[in-house]
């Protein structure tokens, strides 16, 4: 029909491209309209629906030939070659009457009424043009099936959903509609790992297995705590007095709060460990550490500096003699 969608067009190939080329166009266009990939965008799902009929009817070697004979009409006689054969024999004037002026119908010699092709010619066509033969050729060997693309969708989770692990509730996209899914997150994963859900990728063509869908897992920026592999760092403000004569205070933790020891005499910049309170290892067992790095806090202000001077002859020599460069 006139109206017809050039099949080869919306794939961007030529009508002589090998099967090869026609598979790489389908899949580069699969991937570049696919709902997932555009959630929400009514015109690319609609086209994402054509380059898949496209791909159906010109990568199967029966139906390819028909459509390049007869177009989209081939599949009103169900891609039946017996039909098509009947048909062409019609055309070139074989079934007598001579050959239609074009299309499925044709006009009686006084040019007054147009005569329905499936009227003539029911009893080899079947009603088809009618609409009633849309299993005409369910008895033709069907195609190979075909496994369908795998997809990559990006999540964020917060550094807790790493270090305990959780579940997530997605909603993506879909030809056939929405799709929500649960997700595990297993704890341990780094940022920029991928999370495997089996069949969840693009359908598959001729009734071959979904494909796979990738989640790629970034973790987002913590305010305070830092990852490194699977340790974790995060600083610890300490009043002076709490640095200088040690302090037991309260630490929370993504496991709930401990109490940590601090020693008299503690630094700027001393690191304190706790073991097994990091990220837990994703393979195998056990945890990474925490490290606290402590940071004394100093008050400000005249009364404040009074009394600093105060500790002046407490030092037991000059701090800074063994700065050199």
């Amino acid at each position: 029909m006139a109206n017809d969608p050039d099949l080869y067009q919306l794939l961007g190939v030529s009508r002589d491209a090998s099967s090869d080329e026609i598979k790489k166009a389908y899949r580069r266009l699969a991937r570049k309209y696919h709902p997932d990939v555009n959630p929400g965008d009514k015109a690319a799902e609609e086209k994402f629906k054509e380059i898949n009929q496209a791909f159906e009817i010109l990568s199967d070697e029966k139906k390819r030939p028909l459509y390049d004979e007869l177009g989209m009409d081939a599949a009103k006689i169900g891609w039946d070659p017996a039909k098509a054969a009947a048909f062409r024999q019609w055309r070139s004037g074989g079934a007598g009457g001579g050959a239609p002026g074009g299309g499925f119908r044709w006009e009686s010699a006084g040019g007054a009424e147009g005569v329905d092709f499936g009227d003539i010619f029911g009893d080899i066509f079947g009603d088809i043009f009618g609409g009633r033969a849309a299993g005409a050729g369910r008895r033709a060997r069907g195609p190979v099936p075909e496994a369908g693309d795998d997809v990559g969708a990006r999540i964020e989770v917060d550094l807790a959903d790493v270090v305990r692990g959780a579940e997530k509730e997605l909603t993506l996209q879909r030809p056939m509609g929405p799709s929500r899914l649960k997700v595990k997150i297993p704890a341990g994963i780094a940022d920029g790992g991928k999370v495997r859900l089996a069949g969840q990728g693009s359908p598959g063509v001729h009734g071959g297995p979904p494909g796979d869908l990738y989640l790629e897992i970034h973790v987002r920026p913590h305010p305070l705590v830092r990852r490194e592999g699977d340790d974790l760092h995060v600083p610890l403000p300490l009043k002076v007095s709490e640095a200088v004569a040690g302090a037991t205070i309260a630490l929370p933790t993504f496991d709930g709060t401990v109490q940590l020891k601090i020693p008299a005499g503690t630094q700027s910049g001393r690191k304190l460990r706790l073991r097994g309170k990091g990220v837990p290892h994703l393979r195998g067992g056990g945890r990474g550490d925490l490290y606290v790095e402590a940071r004394v806090m100093v008050p400000v202000g005249t009364e404040a500096a009074e009394e600093a001077r105060k500790l002046d002859r407490l030092y037991a020599g000059d701090v800074r003699a063994d700065l050199a460069l």
